[in-house]
């Protein structure tokens, strides 16, 4: 008899914990809760990186053999350095191959490659900058406040990185990444 007493006591609470918490669910409406850093849903959402690295033209293994990573100047807002939205609506004319987005120029994480990417064109060394003819270059998008890439951008560029080198033979040697990275 205690036994049967005992059971309808557990039965009796779970049923009100499920009513409570379908309650709670029901009040919080049918948005779901705010992501974090490491999300496998928010990383659903944005495009693989195979698909990203692909391009119109033909990509030959010994096209490329650097990657330089650059953060965009915060301090100017023109199309070479992307720093806002309104800058990558045209990517035609941007001095990188890729641009990694933050959250305020594109989603978080997000991986945008440039018409210099797709005709797998080179850009041409210039005195601001060091590289060659074989130089991917890399913008990761940073705001005006905080001169540090999200994580979603330091876990994006990574593989990113490891696709290109992966793809195209590029040693560890020859991947440099700009001074403050993480």
């Amino acid at each position: 008899m205690s036994s049967q007493y005992r059971s309808a006591k557990v039965f009796a609470a779970a049923v009100i914990s499920v009513i409570i918490g379908a309650v709670i669910l029901k009040t919080l409406g049918s948005s779901p809760p705010s992501a974090g850093a490491f999300s496998l849903s928010d990383y659903y959402r944005l495009e693989p990186i195979e698909k990203v690295i692909s391009s119109r033209a033909a990509q030959l293994p010994w096209r490329w053999n650097r990657i330089k990573i650059y953060y965009s100047n915060p301090k100017t807002h023109n199309i070479d350095q992307p720093t806002s939205p309104s800058a990558l609506t045209s990517l035609e004319n941007v001095d990188y191959h890729f641009v990694v987005c933050n959250g305020l120029a594109g989603n978080d994480g997000q991986i945008q490659s440039t018409e210099i990417w797709q005709r797998q064109w080179s850009i041409i060394p210039d005195r601001t900058w060091g590289g060659s003819e074989k130089t991917i270059r890399i913008c990761v998008i940073v705001d005006g406040k905080i001169i540090h890439p999200t994580d979603f951008q330091i876990k994006r560029t990574e593989a990113l990185v490891e696709a290109l080198s992966r793809k195209f033979n590029i040693r560890s040697a020859s991947i440099c990444y700009t001074e403050s990275w993480q």
